[in-house]
């Protein structure tokens, strides 16, 4: 009997084991120079920790980490460690949007107005803001400074949140140019909320999270995964310094205590692996095992391109669809993306994208606040990339 167990839980091991890089048309030599580059970035005091992911055809092919999730205490990284992924949160919202749309209780042309009412009052000469103007950061929705103070401090309910830039007058004629918004997606926030009659954290969590298998994604930290949360730190001329509550989501050690804001702009923890479920969902056309959150056209309308020939995204040669970041010309491609790929990245040096031409998943995870971490993004992204043999 002990045998028979021993030999079933080798079985089990097997089963849960990466496949060979080789069998997933990856160089696994190349592969393996990922956490060596992330290691000497920790070495060299300009990087806390990080944890990277790569997959392709559907499995995880390499799963590392590296340096330390709280530079204080020495604890080392984990690759179940847990991150702020901050505007990363983004698509999970947009993607709420779209299943209500499924669901027959939303379109897409519709105008906000028609389920918040307090924006009747920003037409002025304007046409009505729609719900696609909001995912595509076209709505001119922009109050910057009250907008920080309320990712900060976390304080107000998300109606209450809402009212406050209900009432600013719009950037520009929604359509007409492209601003990123983070008060655009709370708005989005507080349409599922109005449309589903359920709080918007409630529907996230049981729409899209549980049915994914992401156990460990969140908007309020539970006591017994504060542990393995990662803390987030500034680079200063005198190195690493943990972040205060200066920053989104305020002190990272505080775990958000008694905060009301779920902030569908920015307020989501995840994993590594829970946010590769999320983006094999949309690599695979809207289904993960067995689960199906959307259809594959809704899937093709949020990772197309919606804003033309506007000047949109961070990143030369970025255009945007519904709530996604899309490679829409060569200089898009500098960090060896093909056309077409689509992804997000959050405000601590998070980000994760979707290759649908390789078939190829790279998520890049870490807490480092005050910049875009271009170091870190560029080593991980090229050398994963270049990896591709087939």
């Amino acid at each position: 009997m002990k045998r028979l167990i021993a030999l079933m839980a080798l079985a089990a091991c097997a089963l849960a084991a990466p496949p060979e890089p080789k069998s997933s048309g990856m160089d696994a030599a190349r592969l393996a120079r990922i956490p060596v580059r992330m290691k000497s970035l920790v070495d060299g005091g300009t990087l806390p920790g990080a944890v990277t992911l790569v997959a392709r055809h559907g499995a995880i092919v390499r799963l590392d980490a590296v340096g330390y999730q709280n530079l204080e205490d020495r604890k080392p990284m984990r690759t179940d460690s847990i991150f702020q992924i901050m505007s990363m949160t983004k698509p999970i919202t947009a993607v709420g949007i779209m299943m209500l749309m499924e669901d027959g209780r939303l379109a897409l042309s519709d105008p906000v107005e028609k389920y918040l009412p307090e924006f009747r009052q920003l037409r002025s000469d304007y046409r009505p803001i729609t719900i696609r103007d909001l995912l595509t950061h076209t709505a001119g929705v922009n109050t910057p400074e009250i907008a920080r103070n309320i990712m900060s401090t976390l304080d107000l309910t998300l109606a209450e949140a809402v009212s406050y830039y209900a009432q600013a007058p719009l950037d520009f004629e929604p359509g007409s140019r492209w601003n990123y918004s983070n008060p655009g997606f709370a708005v989005l926030g507080r349409i599922i909320e109005v449309v589903s009659r359920r709080p918007y954290e409630r529907f996230i969590d049981e729409r899209i999270l549980k049915p994914l298998g992401m156990r460990d994604s969140f908007f309020f930290p539970p006591a017994n995964k504060t542990g393995r949360i990662a803390m987030v730190y500034a680079l200063e001329n005198t190195g690493l310094r943990r972040a205060g509550s200066e920053i989104f989501g305020g002190a990272p050690d505080q775990f958000r205590k008694g905060a009301k804001y779920p902030c569908p702009e920015c307020g989501l923890y995840s994993t590594a692996t829970d946010v590769f479920a999320f983006l094999q969902t949309m690599l695979n056309g809207g289904t993960y095992n067995g689960q199906r959150l959307l259809s594959r056209q809704s899937v093709d309308v949020m990772t197309m391109l919606h804003t033309g020939d506007l000047k949109a995204g961070f990143t030369p040669g970025l255009g945007w669809g519904l709530g996604w970041g899309v490679v829409r010309e060569p200089l898009g491609t500098l960090e060896l993306r093909s056309l077409g790929t689509f992804g997000h990245g959050g405000a601590f040096g998070t980000e994760g994208w979707v290759d649908p031409k390789r078939d190829l998943i790279q998520v890049l995870m870490m807490g480092k606040s005050g910049g875009s971490a271009p170091e870190e993004r560029n080593a991980f992204f090229t050398l994963s990339a270049s990896a591709v043999i087939d």
